[in-house]
């Protein structure tokens, strides 16, 4: 898949890879084990990582951010079923993590936004995000990218001595046709920007 550079800025948006896995994994540990942004408690490793990766079937799109075509990764987003009932595979949940050292780099966003463009290259017709409350950045993220506030869920997770709610956003990523159009494979179907 050929990856798409943002601009200027150095930052390249490319698939991820199963050698990407132990920089996702480090990127993602910090919000198991101190934050109450994920709601995992044991944070998984590469191996773990890699498994995850490769349960998308070539469906849905893992992404990175990198800089330069060779540098680390800063950051990663995926997409992974809404549910698993038959009905909702039309739509899918979205998650983008950054590193801590790339905070407020643009990453972030360059890297939701070649995954929001990817899933409506694909067909999917929703993106629904989780965001545990309160998380303004991630709000901002999110509603910059096209996502809106669909509801919250109260208190349903506990970690970190504290209940915590979960909101849900929602982006229309294409009008649903009757009958719908099955979702093409990320596989088949690449990195997508703009």
């Amino acid at each position: 898949m050929v990856a798409a550079s943002a601009n200027g800025g150095g930052i390249v948006i490319r698939a991820a890879v199963p050698e990407d896995a132990a920089s996702i994994a480090a990127i993602y540990a910090p919000h198991v084990l101190v934050g109450t942004v994920s709601f995992e408690t044991d944070a998984p490793d590469a191996r773990q990582m890699r498994a995850r990766m490769a349960a998308s079937d070539g469906l849905y799109p893992w992404l990175v951010a990198t800089i330069g075509a060779e540098g680390g990764v800063l950051a990663f987003a995926y997409a992974a079923p809404f549910h698993k009932r038959e009905a909702y595979r039309f739509a899918c949940e979205t998650t983008v993590y950054v590193a801590d050292a790339a905070q407020r780099q643009g990453a972030g966003r360059l890297l939701y936004e070649a995954l929001i463009d990817t899933l409506r290259a694909q067909g999917f017709t929703q993106a629904i995000g989780a965001i545990a409350l309160p998380n303004d950045s991630s709000i901002k993220l999110h509603e910059a990218v096209g996502f809106r506030r669909a509801g919250v869920y109260r208190e349903v997770g506990y970690k970190n001595g504290r209940w915590i709610d979960v909101g849900h956003w929602q982006c229309q990523l294409n009008d649903p046709a009757v009958p719908p159009v099955e979702p093409r494979r990320f596989a088949d179907v690449g990195v997508v920007r703009g």
